[in-house]
């Protein structure tokens, strides 16, 4: 009886032996399926800290949408462009109690404003820019420069002839915008001189505009084109 199980544990392992020799790719092919099952059983049961059975591989978590960022709301110029329409309408009554200005104060920058501004700087002797609205302010506040009286004008109004020669305003916005910009020693009087004609000649020579010494709309546009600034 021991003899004949030791002779079937030999068949056995000649056989083993024969199939090691003979197939060996499907030997080795068997192992590593095993080998690869074992392993996939030892990750699901024992080394996976999450539900069982877990997935193999991990799947890719979808990223939250993340929410718009706030965008800022546009800032609201309102307050400033309040302020600046008070400022000029501080400016507009500190002239008129000079006597510079003679409109409403309606806090709207137009020609007279800015013809009365050049009137006080230059009377006050001061040199500050139109564009400095508070600075304007504060000079004019402190300043006692009061406008000298145009009787040759109070005198126009009841005289036709005088009228026609009595400074302007609108003379005076061309004379100093031609002075400004190189075209002759223009003084702004207010009076067409011939001083005033050969500078209003020379800028539409400069401007191919029909040369005629007067002072016409086209002549206007174009300064107020050059300067940026109203004139009338």
């Amino acid at each position: 009886m021991p003899r004949r199980s030791h002779t079937a544990r030999d068949a056995h392992r000649g056989v083993f032996a024969d199939a090691l020799v003979n197939h060996r790719r499907e030997v080795v092919g068997v192992v590593m399926a095993t080998a690869a099952t074992l392993a996939i059983f030892i990750n699901a049961l024992f080394l996976q800290s999450g539900p069982h059975p877990a997935p193999m591989f991990a799947t890719r978590v979808p990223m939250r949408a993340l929410p718009p960022a706030a965008v800022a709301p546009p800032q609201n110029n309102a307050a400033e462009l309040a302020r600046q329409t008070q400022v000029i309408a501080d400016i507009q009554r500190e002239l008129s109690r000079r006597g510079f200005y003679d409109g409403p104060a309606d806090g709207l920058w137009g020609a007279k404003t800015d013809i009365a501004v050049r009137d006080f700087l230059q009377a006050a002797g001061l040199k500050i820019g139109t564009d400095a609205k508070d600075a304007l302010l504060r000079a004019i506040s402190a300043s006692n420069v009061k406008a000298a009286n145009r009787s040759p004008a109070a005198a126009a109004n009841s005289d036709p002839i005088a009228q026609l020669l009595a400074p302007s305003n609108r003379v005076v916005s061309i004379q100093r915008a031609l002075a400004d910009f190189g075209y002759g020693q223009v003084k702004a009087s207010g009076v067409y001189d011939p001083a005033t004609r050969v500078a209003i000649e020379t800028f539409q020579r400069d401007r191919r505009l029909p040369v005629t010494g007067v002072i016409s709309d086209d002549v206007v546009r174009e300064l107020v084109t050059v300067t940026g600034r109203p004139l009338e």
